[in-house]
């Protein structure tokens, strides 16, 4: 389905230096397939997932979705071809409600009935925000999962979410797990997730390892996750780097 073919990305730094962010991946995401993206800071993670849905484009290399070379398509395009990106930290809408959101999303007029079902799905109380404003009174886990019903609602073929775990407490982080736990159990499109917390990685049906910009493992859970951890508990990267 998403197809990364030697795809590099570079920035010139305040010093007119190149600066090499992503150094030559490949790789591919397969149908209805969780997909969680880990690695230290500073690893090429977000950056990865900016190029994938078109936030920026590779400086060398192809990306295919479905066989369609995207490299030059914008993120307007790669949506309307089948892709949504959730923000690490979610955009807030002043003057738009949670129901007019969630029915931009859809692309059609959603009854009361339909939207209430998408903020369940996420395990909101839908008479309590369904004619909220998506604006600075909803707390950081609040938004998170009304995004995450906005992606639901669209029903896309890929869903891209850069570190969902991001400035959320403890009690909507664990609201959140058990979110990805129900989309992984009914999970018919694709997801991919940047992470680094174990508690994603480990309801992944695979995991992309990856460190100065470059992809050092990707394969199932069973075999990746003891690499990652292995790695936190003998400092940064001990066995990224052999």
């Amino acid at each position: 389905m998403l197809e990364l073919r030697d795809v590099k990305f570079s920035v010139n730094d305040e010093n007119g230096s190149v600066k090499n962010i992503i150094n030559g991946i490949s790789m591919n995401i397969d149908e209805s397939k969780f997909v969680a993206i880990t690695g230290p800071n500073g690893s090429g993670k977000s950056t990865l997932a900016k190029l994938i849905v078109g936030i920026n484009q590779p400086t060398e290399g192809r990306i295919l979705y479905n066989g369609t070379d995207i490299t030059n398509m914008s993120i307007t395009e790669r949506a309307k071809l089948g892709i949504s990106f959730a923000f690490q930290q979610p955009v807030r809408f002043k003057g738009i409600t949670v129901i007019d959101l969630l029915r931009i999303a859809a692309g059609k007029q959603l009854t009361i009935s339909e939207a209430c079902e998408y903020l369940s799905e996420v395990g909101l109380c839908a008479r309590d925000y369904i004619n909220r404003e998506v604006d600075a009174s909803l707390s950081g886990g609040e938004l998170k999962r009304i995004e995450i019903a906005t992606i639901i609602a669209r029903g896309t073929e890929l869903s891209v979410f850069d570190e969902p775990e991001a400035g959320i407490d403890l009690w909507s982080f664990n609201s959140l797990i058990k979110v990805f736990e129900k989309m992984q159990k009914n999970n018919k499109n694709s997801i991919l997730i940047i992470s680094h917390q174990e508690r994603i990685l480990d309801i992944a049906d695979e995991i992309v390892l990856l460190a100065d910009g470059v992809i050092k493992a990707h394969g199932s859970k069973e075999e990746i996750l003891p690499m990652v951890l292995g790695a936190e508990n003998n400092g940064p990267c001990a066995k990224l780097q052999s």
